[in-house]
């Protein structure tokens, strides 16, 4: 299969981007700074990504329609406002996890943002369940850009006026110049941010703004290294269709109110709350330096194996190594030790809270 590049590839290059194959794309994964650096710039000032690989699916249709993706979205659709975003999931029939999403309801139906590595499956899926009652477009004339960090929303205020008002988890049209754009107050880094979709055309005229106004290009690397101190999942690792929003501990982003109906997997989801898991995600602190990575087995201080690791890395802001992963649900207390299995030598580890550094989203809807 042929790699695709997204409409920004150029002005990747240009700023001297190193390369790595993602999801079937050409993506950088950093620039000439180095991961640690555009971290901390994302961090303490600001940050832009590329998420044009990402699925941008438009479906259109009004009541009828959320009746129909409650049958696979655990999510109260109904209690959606107009421009407002939930995080939610694309669920299987034995409770587990096909894709983790944004849906967010707008005039004539809903957008969706889908993973890259999932999208097209998960186009199949949701064809398949709404029985082709609708238009579903994917559209791929559309770039997804995020800004993420502190001097974000001055930066994007200059360029398009009023962005400042949107709250957390909600969206609108904007213009800029003559083209309409649709951003969303979100983001997946733990810091205040927007996301804006925009047409191909001029997405690299609009990143190129953005750098001029103080923000800078950020790659995959520093993008895993954000989303993993604030504790957030990444599919295909952390959560996948076997693992359940339960087990994920993201039981959350589950509509109470949708538990006395029904939608796929939700009878195993019901018997999970009720009766327990035998596995939670965690976060995992190593005691020393050593960064355990995915796959790491985790022991008990008997030598029992409880569980793996499913995302490692070394947290910048923390100043330490950090984990996620799953551990059967009887070790699964706070400040639990553990034993990481990295290099044949068993490193010890505490069980902790998550995130493992502190949001700065704006103040309004729930995190995500």
């Amino acid at each position: 299969m042929e790699i695709k590049k997204t409409p920004l590839f150029k002005l990747h290059t240009a700023y001297g981007a190193k390369f790595v194959e993602f999801a079937g794309y050409q993506m950088p994964i950093q620039y000439k700074n180095g991961v640690i650096q555009e971290h901390n710039i994302t961090r303490t000032k600001s940050g832009i990504f590329d998420v044009s690989h990402m699925g941008q699916l438009f479906i259109k249709g009004k009541e009828e329609l959320i009746n129909d993706l409650e049958k696979i979205l655990p999510t109260d659709l109904n209690k959606l406002s107009i421009n407002q975003c939930k995080y939610s999931f694309l669920m299987k029939y034995n409770g587990g996890i096909y894709d983790d999403l944004i849906i967010t309801k707008i005039e004539d139906g809903f957008m969706i943002i889908l993973n890259a590595a999932c999208k097209e499956n998960d186009l199949k899926i949701l064809s398949s369940v709404l029985e082709n009652k609708y238009i579903l477009n994917l559209r791929e004339d559309l770039s997804l850009v995020a800004i993420q960090g502190p001097e974000s929303k001055d930066i994007l205020e200059k360029i398009i006026k009023g962005i400042s008002n949107l709250k957390f988890m909600n969206g609108n049209k904007f213009n800029y110049k003559s083209t309409s754009l649709y951003i969303t107050r979100s983001g997946y880094t733990g810091e205040d941010g927007f996301e804006i979709s925009l047409p191909n055309n001029i997405a690299e005229e609009f990143v190129k703004k953005l750098i001029e106004n103080g923000s800078a290009l950020i790659g995959l690397g520093a993008r895993d290294t954000l989303r993993l101190e604030a504790g957030l999942c990444l599919y295909g690792h952390d959560i996948n269709e076997d693992t359940s929003p339960v087990e994920a501990n993201l039981k959350w982003a589950i509509s109470k109110q949708r538990l006395n109906s029904k939608f796929s997997g939700s009878n195993e989801i019901k018997k999970q709350l009720e009766n327990g898991v035998d596995k939670l995600r965690v976060g995992i602190k190593p005691e020393n330096r050593i960064i355990a990575r995915e796959s790491t087995k985790i022991f008990d201080k008997n030598n029992n194996e409880i569980g793996k690791v499913t995302s490692g890395t070394f947290g910048p802001s923390v100043k330490g190594p950090i984990a996620m992963g799953y551990v059967n649900n009887s070790h699964a207390k706070i400040n639990n030790k553990v034993f990481l299995e990295v290099r044949g030598k068993k490193v010890p580890a505490n069980i902790c809270d998550l995130p493992f550094y502190k949001k700065n989203h704006v103040k309004g809807e729930a995190n995500v």
